[in-house]
């Protein structure tokens, strides 16, 4: 069934990530070529209870999608949390002529956006834009291929030095609840060991790997730690641990932190980020609400948001086995 969708109200909330630009440009032009207002909102659910409102056109989101970071900014708010603050988001969006939002974020962005489309029952579409790799029923999140080839690239950096110095590197990666980024960065960088929130038994498997690797005359080695993994030490307790067991390395720790999240784009986000941007605004025409817009299988799907941010995926469990594989 198509619906009329007059004006669309776009917004980025949470977390930023690289390709949230692409996405506010995808859906700006989608909206432009289906003859459909679209009305930014500035600083997420904040912004929208705040009334800070603009109207967009496609010479407003020109030479943007190149951009790391979201233009129309991004900011958490306790306000919306509560139920009043709901009802002055509705509010507003009513006196701007807003019939549909698309809100770009993540689990969070998306658990708001259920709560006001069960009070209000306002048409609301979401759009995956996370580094973590987080949320289900999408392959990826907008921002995560970039974040890859951050840490990849970092990694690689620190690697020169560790080999130079016959040093152990920790290097903490952004994972708080998801070790995608650590686990495929590992792989990726040819990580020694990877210790991830997934998995309780990461640091006996890493002291048999660093045991093996000192037996077989190896002096540098690289470790990846997700910052949410559960040995329940935090990066510096787990190498001052290390320290007291095997005396002889020599250890550094570098905690990557924001970096994951700034710079330009890969092509793959930019893509990832434009297909789901169309799809959110065509989601709205054919009537869905309460939906996430992700890519499954290389093809624009739709889940449910209350299937999105469902529990946690599981690991993969063949790039575990490549990366013992390739460490031995």
């Amino acid at each position: 069934m198509t619906k009329e969708i007059k004006r669309i109200g776009v917004m980025t909330s949470g977390g930023d990530s690289p390709g949230m630009n692409a996405a506010i440009r995808a859906v700006v032009r989608g909206c432009a070529y289906y003859e459909i207002d679209c009305i930014g909102i500035y600083r997420g659910y904040q912004g929208l209870i705040e009334n800070d409102l603009e109207q967009l056109t496609a010479r407003s989101v020109k030479n943007i999608i190149n951009r790391g970071g979201t233009f129309l900014k991004s900011a958490r708010s306790k306000e919306f949390i509560t139920k009043e603050g709901r009802q002055k988001a509705y509010d507003n969006l009513k006196n701007a002529g807003i019939d549909s939002l698309i809100v770009i974020g993540g689990d969070g962005t998306f658990t708001g956006a259920i709560l006001f489309n069960e009070e209000h029952n306002f048409p609301v579409v979401g759009i995956p834009g996370t580094i973590d790799n987080d949320i289900n029923g999408t392959d990826y999140t907008i921002g995560y291929d970039t974040a890859l080839n951050t840490v990849v690239d970092a990694i690689d950096k620190i690697r020169d030095t560790a080999s130079s110095h016959d040093r152990l590197f920790l290097v903490e990666v952004m994972g708080r609840d998801a070790g995608d980024i650590a686990m495929n960065s590992g792989v990726g960088a040819g990580a020694e060991e990877i210790l991830i929130p997934e998995e309780d038994e990461g640091v006996e498997r890493m002291m048999r790997s660093l045991e093996n690797s000192q037996k077989s005359g190896k002096t540098s080695s690289i470790i990846v730690v997700a910052e949410g993994e559960k040995s329940g030490k935090n990066i510096f307790e787990l190498a001052e641990f290390i320290g007291e067991k095997m005396p002889g390395y020599d250890i550094r720790v570098s905690v990557l932190g924001h970096i994951q999240r700034g710079g330009k784009p890969s092509c793959f986000d930019r893509v990832l980020a434009s297909r789901l941007g169309v799809g959110a605004v065509e989601a709205l025409m054919r009537g869905e609400s309460n939906v996430m817009i992700g890519i499954t299988d290389k093809k624009v799907t739709s889940v449910d948001f209350e299937v999105a941010i469902k529990g946690q995926r599981p690991i993969d469990n063949e790039l575990r086995r490549v990366l013992n594989i390739t460490t031995v």
